[in-house]
């Protein structure tokens, strides 16, 4: 399989990120921050930089990651101040993405609401009425630029967002009937969160061409006392797990890009670090066939 990277969880530093990314043998860069800034916010002359850089190095973007629609809540409506913010965002990253031959772009979803559909009492006394509803509207002008643009969005399932696992990413496409634009990245990690099982279960939700993009990296959840670990690769709860979905990923035919993110440390915030200890076994499971 395609397998990448998201380069700043190696290194703000672009050149320093490719450097890791060549002794590895990993072909595709996920851009989220470069420098100080993030996708969307970088001038036409770094963005010009950027692109040479990676086509020096024989580098193909994956997907541009700015956090679109992260932060908002469903108190926010459709052309607010906020709203609005983002959409320009959104923009500004499309038109970087033809720039650097980036495919995809990610956008994310307001927060959380945590109980969204309900019965026998819970519908009255427990849902967040309307949250749910609310959300779409402010999704679709994303999915009418893509469209425009020609390019496609995946909409990541993330750990304190309203789509928070493949069912509900999933069940937002449908809504926006946007399955030819819109996609789901996949980041089963945050998934641990709401208790969606990454395999079978997860990856089943996606049959009949939802998946556009994985993240992976490995955590250990535990939600009642509210604390997240991320672990080196294998050692958490998704370590038995990986292998399945690596199988099932080639068995599918996905043909997109295994994104590898380098959230780990053990404990002194050295990340390129944690990303040695870990890229080893990701290749082994998601690049060799096994």
């Amino acid at each position: 399989m395609k397998l990448g990277v998201i380069c700043d969880g190696i290194s703000r530093d672009l050149a320093r990120a490719v450097d890791v990314m060549d002794e590895f043998g990993i072909d595709y860069a996920e851009l989220q921050f470069v420098g100080d800034t993030e996708v969307g916010d970088h001038s036409k002359a770094e963005i010009n930089e950027i692109n040479t850089l990676l086509l020096d190095r024989g580098k193909s973007v994956s997907c541009l990651s700015r956090h679109i629609f992260a932060g908002m809540t469903v108190k926010n409506k459709l052309g607010d101040a906020l709203h609005t913010q983002h959409i320009d965002a959104l923009k500004r990253v499309i038109d970087m993405a033809h720039v650097v031959s980036s495919p995809l772009v990610r956008i994310m979803t307001p927060k959380k609401e945590q109980i969204l559909w309900g019965k026998n009492g819970a519908e009255r006394w427990n849902v967040a009425h309307g949250a749910w509803d609310a959300m779409a509207p402010m999704i679709e002008p994303a999915v009418d630029l893509a469209r425009s643009a020609g390019l496609t969005l995946v909409v990541e399932t993330g750990n304190g967002t309203m789509v928070n696992s493949n069912y509900t990413a999933c069940k937002l496409i449908d809504e926006l009937d946007a399955l030819d634009v819109l996609k789901v990245l996949w980041d089963p990690a945050n998934n641990c969160w709401c208790h969606e099982l990454a395999f079978p279960d997860g990856y089943d939700e996606m049959q009949g061409g939802y998946l556009g993009h994985v993240h992976i990296k490995d955590v250990i959840v535990d939600t009642p006392r509210a604390t997240l670990e991320v672990c080196e690769m294998g050692s958490g709860q998704l370590g038995p797990l990986f292998q399945p979905i690596a199988n099932a990923l080639r068995a599918d035919g996905y043909d997109g890009v295994v994104s590898f993110e380098s959230v780990y440390h053990t404990g002194d915030g050295d990340f390129e670090a944690g990303f040695r200890a870990c890229v080893n076994q990701f290749k082994t499971i998601f690049g060799s066939q096994n």
